[in-house]
């Protein structure tokens, strides 16, 4: 009989060979140079070759094999590789040596001892490369929980300490940023809505001097403004050869790696938040979810913090309610939304272990798709709630097609309800408005034909242009408004007598007409048993002369000319 050892010294080669064929097609080798791929495999299989029984170098064989693995598996998880992705490269070197004994006579295949001891030892790899990878998921889980937890201390921190300068406080938690991700240099910047530019807000690490002098306008063509257009993060593996502008200061700095991601990942901006390290490299999809997890927790500080500033310009003439709207603050802004944060955080990161829950993988999908819902519901009472202390809702605003608008929230309605929905749209009705707020108008006014039309009836969403603007409606068939009820349906906080539910906050069409409003247009709503219900939204073409003037305190209509035509 042959040994193990005899045969993978034989065939050393052919073996490592027919390996590389086969991880080559296999998922553990998506992303990774020749070199990349056999770094470990050939030391190992050498140190297969070096097993007999009673050798005297056979312990330190062993021991040599599990340090390769470890070190092996180290370096695949930074990568970002799963563990059954890292565990099939055992199991097709069991099947390589295999090949070479398979079909030859008894004579010249191994005892079945040596046999049963290969298996076993690539078995003990596999179980191996599983231990590490529970415990760096659970060592990385607790590390991301810790930063997390320090970032709302720091959130909590600043409300009851106003004296120090909002700047600071950013610095802090940019500290904290560049310390949880490993990086070298890390940077805020926030959006500017009348400037249409990124300017760094907080800059720590390198070169954090010269950082805060960047500022940039939005637009593909620079890092800060790719960053702030895509909702996944934004990576350069080297600042030195990259086509993006991303500042002189930057490139003479010595970072390399570049990881970005937008704040918040959908809605109005704010700004975009980065790190950088002094090393060329790609970042896995771990530390670019970390980042978005650290970046959702800023958010958070970053609304509160704007959220307290608007309430206080806003109530210098009602000092007798400033007490309340505080409290009001505090309650939602972290009472409410921070314990929300760590549910949906922890949500998250159920699902990201799927394969761990088995049938209850349903059970973390309703828990973020609800988690997201509250945080949708949360949004439309902050906005209510400027609105009613005598603001306007903030638009940001752009050229964009109000048919297009209308096509993506279709899309969206029928993924979540269901085949109902008809759209009926004339094409390129163009003007300047906010897509977002008139999404979310055309989504409320559809949810709301939802809630109270007729169950096995269409629902007509139409587009039309205008003589002075454009418009659209939302159209059900379904038990009429009374008059009585029409009189309050725009009131915070409504809802019909006949509300088959008691979901949300009945703010829905208090943001529609907010929004209509603060375009400089009107909404109405017309309801008879022969025709059903309809809600009309009136729009001039250019919403920009209407807005609201926050140092003035008065609107801007009249002032800005005559309105575009589109």
């Amino acid at each position: 009989m042959v040994s193990i050892a005899e045969i993978i010294r034989r065939h050393h080669d052919e073996i490592l060979e027919s390996w590389v064929a086969q991880a080559k097609r296999a998922a553990s080798a998506r992303g990774l140079t020749q070199p990349e791929l056999t770094n470990m495999m050939p030391v190992y299989l050498a140190l297969l070759a070096q097993h007999a029984p009673g050798a005297p170098d056979s312990a330190s064989a062993s021991a040599r094999r599990r340090e390769l693995i470890e070190g092996h598996i180290g370096w695949r998880l930074r990568q970002g590789f799963h563990i059954a992705e890292v565990a099939a490269e055992f199991a097709l070197l069991g099947q390589c040596i295999s090949r070479f004994w398979r079909d030859r006579s008894p004579t010249e295949q191994p005892a079945p001892e040596e046999i049963e001891w290969l298996y076993g030892e690539l078995n003990h790899a596999t179980t191996l490369v599983t231990d590490l990878f529970h415990e760096h998921m659970r060592d990385d889980e607790q590390t991301e929980k810790r930063y997390l937890r320090l970032l709302r201390s720091i959130a909590n921190e600043s409300l009851r300490t106003p004296e120090v300068s909002f700047k600071e406080q950013l610095r802090d938690v940019m500290l904290l940023v560049m310390e949880a991700m490993g990086a070298q240099t890390a940077a805020l910047l926030l959006y500017e809505p009348h400037t249409n530019r990124l300017v760094t807000t907080a800059s720590v690490g390198v070169g954090n001097g010269e950082f805060e002098q960047y500022v940039v306008s939005l637009g593909v063509s620079s890092f800060a403004g790719k960053t702030a257009e895509r909702e996944e993060p934004t990576t350069i593996s080297d600042v030195a050869t990259t086509t993006l502008e991303v500042g002189d200061a930057l490139r003479r700095s010595g970072i390399h790696g570049l990881l970005g991601v937008r704040l918040p990942p959908r809605f109005k901006l704010l700004g975009v938040i980065y790190v950088g390290t002094s090393e060329e490299r790609t970042f896995t999809a771990r530390e670019g979810r970390r980042l978005e997890s650290l970046a959702e927790q800023l958010t958070l500080q970053l609304d509160n913090a704007q959220l307290y500033k608007d309430l206080l310009l806003q109530s210098e003439d009602l000092r007798v309610e400033r007490d309340l709207r505080e409290r009001f603050v505090s309650v939602l802004a972290h009472d409410l939304r921070g314990p929300l944060a760590s549910v949906k955080a922890a949500a998250q990161l159920l699902l990201r272990q799927a394969e761990a829950l088995g049938t209850r993988k349903d059970l973390a999908s309703r828990i973020d798709r609800n988690v997201r819902r509250m945080d949708q519901m949360i949004r439309d009472l902050l906005d209510a709630s400027r609105v009613q202390v005598g603001g306007q809702l903030p638009l940001r605003l752009d050229t964009c097609e109000l048919d297009s608008v209308a096509r993506e929230v279709l899309e969206e309605l029928r993924e979540v309800h269901g085949d109902r929905f008809i759209l009926d749209a004339d094409s390129g009705v163009r003007g300047c408005w906010s897509a977002e707020e008139l999404g979310r108008a055309l989504w409320n006014l559809a949810v709301n034909a939802i809630k109270y039309g007729a169950k096995d009836r269409p629902i007509t969403l139409t587009v039309r242009r205008g003589p002075a603007g454009a418009w659209f409606s939302v159209h059900n068939e379904g038990p009429v408004i009374s008059r009585e009820n029409q009189a309050h349906l725009f009131e915070p906080f409504s809802r019909s007598h006949g509300s088959p539910t008691n979901e949300g906050w009945g703010l829905g069409l208090f943001l529609v007409q907010s929004c209509a409003q603060a375009h400089g247009g009107s909404v109405r709503v017309q309801s008879e048993a022969s025709a059903g219900t309809t809600f009309t939204v009136e729009l001039p073409w250019d919403a920009r002369p209407y807005q609201y003037s926050v140092s003035e305190g008065t609107s801007q209509e009249g002032t800005a000319g005559a309105p575009l035509a589109y």
